[in-house]
This record gives C-alpha cells, structure tokens and sequence, in this order.
C-alpha cells in the first residue's frame, strides 16, 4: 500500500501562477518484490543484480537492490500529481544515484521549487529521493507548468 502526502491542498496542482520558491512536495512508496518484478517486464532491465538473490550476493551490494530508475520513478510521481500536479511536463532530468535501494525500502521522493522562469513556463526543481536520511537519488528536473491564462 502506498502512503502518499504532499504539502499544500492542490488535488488538480498548481498553475504557474500559485507556484512560489521553496514550495515541497512529496511522495513516498515501499517498494515490493512486485514492483522490482513488473518493472523489470516493462522495462526489459532484467540485470540479475535486482532479481538473482544468490548472483546479487556475490556484488558489491551483498544481495538485491531495487533499479535505480524505479526509484527515480517516484520523482515522476511527485511532479505529476503533487508539485507542480496535473498537466506538467517535463523537459530535462538530471540523476545521480547516491545509495542503494532495497525491497521492503520506504522510498520518499521530495520535490522542492528553486527558481521560476514565469515568461518561458518553466519551472525548476530540485528533486531528491530518500530512504530515512539516506539521500538515494539526486538531481534536478525542468518542467513547464500550465498557466492559468
């Protein structure tokens, strides 16, 4: 089960216009053997180091680790359907992978508002995803958010 939250009451997002510097959001996610197994189907990233226990134990990991786009996926999530929220596009994403991942992880995916360029409709984010304190995934997104005019 997903246990989502965001800060602010925007269900259908934000317009270009109610956004402001600082802004957070986010989302969060444990990720399940399902999700490590179907996102490998859809994807065709069948690496044995997320799905072979005995292979992944002989890796500098010392058993699986979940995909590290899986869990950047969770970015996508957040912009989507929280910050800015509906009708967002994305342009560029910048990711550095930092930590692993593991099955049973809480995955949090935070987006924050750092600099809007209100006459082009974009926007810029910093995007990071954690699990507790651990920073897993770094980076910085530009999407184009709908006005309201």
């Amino acid at each position: 089960m997903d246990d989502s939250h965001a800060e602010g009451p925007h269900a259908a997002g934000y317009s270009l216009e109610d956004l402001a510097v600082g802004m957070s959001a986010a989302y969060e996610h444990v990720v399940t053997e399902r999700d490590v197994v179907q996102f490998a189907d859809i994807s065709g990233d069948r690496n044995p180091v997320h799905l072979d226990e005995r292979y992944a134990r002989t890796t500098r990991f010392k058993g699986r680790i979940v995909h590290g786009m899986l869990s950047a996926s969770f970015l996508s999530t957040t912009i989507a359907s929280r910050l800015p929220g509906p009708g967002t596009i994305y342009l560029t994403q910048n990711l550095s992978f930092r930590a692993p991942v593991r099955i049973g992880d809480r995955v949090e995916a935070r987006v924050t508002v750092t600099d809007i360029i209100r006459e082009k409709a974009r926007v810029v984010l910093r995007t990071v995803c954690r699990v507790g304190d651990t920073v897993v995934v770094d980076g910085d997104a530009l999407v184009m958010v709908p006005a309201r005019g």
